[in-house]
This record gives structure tokens, C-alpha cells and sequence, in this order.
């Protein structure tokens, strides 16, 4: 049975739980976020807050990995993101940071909930029954893993947004992310759709297209 003073402050803060052994190798902070890799295992708490010496090790544990699947899981259409959509969104954290820090190295990214997604589109003037993307935006809540030179490793938490527009129109493209460190995924979903006019300099007024919630290009 451990009798290490911190395990044991711990576990009296925790009756009828757990607490946790986090590897330092991956973490600096075990206060702050934690992926589920660091764990090495728990150790389990009866109801008056003592430890009961029964140990359970975390069969994940080891180095920390990449995470998309709340982006890539959901039925909504990414198609814009190219044929790589967590790969596309991925690269965009790291051109994010690296335009702050030149030598930033990514060592994990995990999305953290199922993204805010913001899709345009517009009737085809040849067969009215056809719907054109012309827009599309997404707001992802991240946990992820930083080196660089100056300040060693740092997880970082936030929301990274993606927005694009003139998507029926390749040549006229135009793309935009946001980097907010320590804000909501609610607080950044509120933001997509005066960010994805704001590109262009439209309010989404003109009647030409319209932001809504549509899963596919077809806006059903």
C-alpha cells in the first residue's frame, strides 16, 4: 500500500473514487488537461477517502496520440476540407502557431467535442433543383501539445475556426482560421457566421446565399 502523502491527500478529497497516477513524461501540469495516454492507472478509493491498495492499470497508457474523431465521426459534409478533413485541420493548427512561434512542433491535437459546423449555399441557375456550397465553417475545441525551443512543452486549450468562401468558384477562394486560446466552443460557435462574411466583406444579407446548419452540399 503507497503511503505517499500527496496519494493519500488525494484520495481523502476523493471518497468512493479514484485518483489517478499521471505520467511526467508526457505531462508538466497534472492540474491541467490531461490525455487519457498519461494515466497510468488508478488507484481505487473506498467511502471514508482511504486508499483500498486495489490498482488498476490503464491499458492506453503510453505516448499521447492525435484525436479527430468528434470531427470526422459526425454525418456533416466536409468535403471542402479536402479528402483528409482531420490531416486539413490539423495543418492549420500548426501554420497557426508557427505564424507566432517560427519553430513550434505539434505533438498532439485532440478535438474535445463535436465541432460547430456553418454551411452556405445557393440554388444552380441551370437546374434549380441542384444547391451550390458556395461557404462553409467550423469551429473545433481542442486540447493539444506544443515544443518549442524558448519554452519547452505546453498544453494549450481552445477553439481552432476554419472558414472558407467562393467555394463554387475554386480560383476566387478564400480561406481564414482563428486561433483562440481559453475561450468556449459556444462562445467561438456565436462568432462563425459574422467570421465567414467578414472574409469577403458581406453581412449575408444579399439573398445570393445563405449560412445555415445543412449537413451536405445539397442543404437538406
Amino acid at each position: 500500500m503507497p503511503n505517499e502523502p500527496a496519494l493519500l491527500a488525494a484520495a481523502a478529497e476523493n471518497p468512493g473514487g479514484s485518483v489517478a497516477e499521471i505520467d511526467p513524461a508526457y505531462i508538466d501540469d497534472p492540474n491541467g488537461y490531461v490525455p487519457p495516454e498519461a494515466i497510468r492507472g488508478v488507484w481505487l478509493v473506498d467511502d471514508s477517502g482511504k486508499l483500498t491498495g486495489e490498482y488498476h492499470e490503464n491499458p492506453r497508457h503510453g505516448v499521447p496520440q492525435d484525436d479527430f474523431g468528434k470531427l470526422t465521426d459526425p454525418d456533416h459534409w466536409l468535403g471542402w476540407l479536402g479528402d483528409d478533413p482531420a490531416t486539413a485541420v490539423r495543418r492549420g493548427i500548426e501554420e497557426s502557431l508557427r505564424a507566432q512561434v517560427a519553430d513550434a512542433v505539434v505533438e498532439w491535437v485532440k478535438i474535445l467535442e463535436t465541432p460547430r459546423f456553418l454551411t452556405g449555399a445557393r440554388r444552380r441557375s441551370e437546374d434549380e433543383r441542384v444547391m451550390l456550397v458556395t461557404r462553409a465553417a467550423l469551429a473545433a475545441s481542442f486540447a493539444l501539445s506544443v515544443r518549442t525551443a524558448r519554452h519547452g512543452r505546453s498544453v494549450l486549450l481552445g477553439v481552432f475556426s476554419w472558414a472558407a468562401v467562393h467555394l463554387s468558384t475554386p480560383e476566387a477562394r478564400r480561406d481564414r482560421h482563428w486561433f483562440d486560446l481559453n475561450v468556449g466552443l459556444d462562445w467561438a460557435g456565436e462568432r462563425l457566421q459574422e467570421r465567414i462574411y467578414g472574409i469577403d466583406g458581406t453581412d449575408g444579407t444579399d439573398g445570393t446565399d445563405g449560412a445555415d446548419g445543412a449537413d451536405g452540399p445539397d442543404g437538406r
